[in-house]
């Protein structure tokens, strides 16, 4: 990985690494970054490394709120314009989050794979750079190689580290960073939606996905082929959790570890709590995002239908 710039260190915090004994593992929590998620690092690497003639011009990004968030965030710290375009089912608090911080935003599409279309034609027109998070080698080495650096300086022993798999650039940065030192990375992903799964089954990158809704928007959308080739290499396991499970799970966090999980970072607890995958002290659960709007908050604790046989298994590995 190459040096990272001070501009960007000045925006990330080292997050903490902490043990979890009712899980049996410990938590990475890129949850308490400044914007609320892992996607602070690519976005603060991407801006602070842009070339002059690109600062003036801007950049655009398709976001499902996180990437935007981050990019709006770190481009009013640099004075980069920034232009996100959403989808509009985007969560609230994460759309007033890239208005909050001056970047301009337009809401485009019912799918990612729709606002990501409206967004290179933005860049286009805007003759400005499109900033994609799973084929920017910037954004991939920032939200995981730099990530998994600093995994390295934290925690001894380490022997799986377990990520949120959307279009796959957080896990093919991670990997890049810690599979030769024997650190196995595996993703889980919203059965409902797996577009990962779905490309490693046919083999090729499936860059649009139109598979159904899931409460992980972070999640939706097509695979970059870059992203896809590092995964198809690296990983060798992948775990799909439900829509229940999701829920489940973002209601444990809240109530037993006193934690704001997005659904999209929950998927890695699902994991855990639904028994779909074991873990042991030497496992770190990536906590990628805690932005949620209150109302899917409340939902997930009303609909905790899975709430006893999510607290035996936590009693269990505890």
């Amino acid at each position: 990985m190459r040096d990272i710039p001070e501009a960007a260190r000045a925006l990330c915090r080292v997050t903490p690494l902490l043990r979890m004994p009712v899980l049996g593992c410990r938590l990475k929590l890129e949850s308490l970054q400044r914007t609320g998620s892992v996607q602070l690092r690519g976005a603060a690497l991407k801006l602070s490394r842009l070339a002059a003639v690109d600062r003036t011009a801007g950049v655009v990004a398709a976001s499902a709120g996180n990437q935007g968030l981050a990019l709006a965030c770190v481009g009013r710290k640099l004075g980069i314009p920034v232009r996100v375009v959403v989808p509009e089912s985007a969560p609230r608090c994460k759309r007033e989050g890239i208005s909050s911080f001056g970047a301009e935003l337009i809401r485009q599409g019912t799918s990612m794979v729709e606002a990501e279309k409206a967004g290179r034609r933005v860049a286009a027109l805007r003759d400005a750079l499109f900033v994609s998070p799973c084929e920017d080698l910037d954004v991939m080495e920032g939200d995981g190689a730099w990530l998994g650096h600093e995994l390295l300086t934290q925690g001894a022993g380490l022997s799986q580290i377990v990520v949120p798999m959307g279009h796959g650039g957080l896990a093919a940065g991670l990997a890049s960073a810690v599979c030769e030192e024997g650190i196995e990375v595996i993703g889980v992903q919203p059965e409902v939606h797996s577009a990962m799964s779905a490309s490693l089954a046919c083999d090729r990158a499936l860059t649009e996905f139109l598979g159904p809704r899931t409460l992980c928007e972070e999640l939706e959308g097509g695979v970059g082929w870059r992203s896809f080739r590092a995964v198809k290499q690296y990983l060798r396991q992948l775990v799909l959790v439900s829509e229940s499970e999701i829920m489940d799970a973002v209601a444990f966090a809240f109530h037993r570890l006193g934690l704001i999980v997005e659904p999209s970072a929950a998927v890695v607890l699902a994991a855990v709590c639904s028994g779909r995958l074991s873990v042991s002290e030497s496992t770190v659960l990536v906590i990628s995002g805690g932005n949620l709007d209150g109302d899917v908050l409340q939902r997930c604790l009303a609909a905790r239908t899975g709430s006893q046989a999510t607290d035996v298994h936590a009693r269990r590995v505890g």
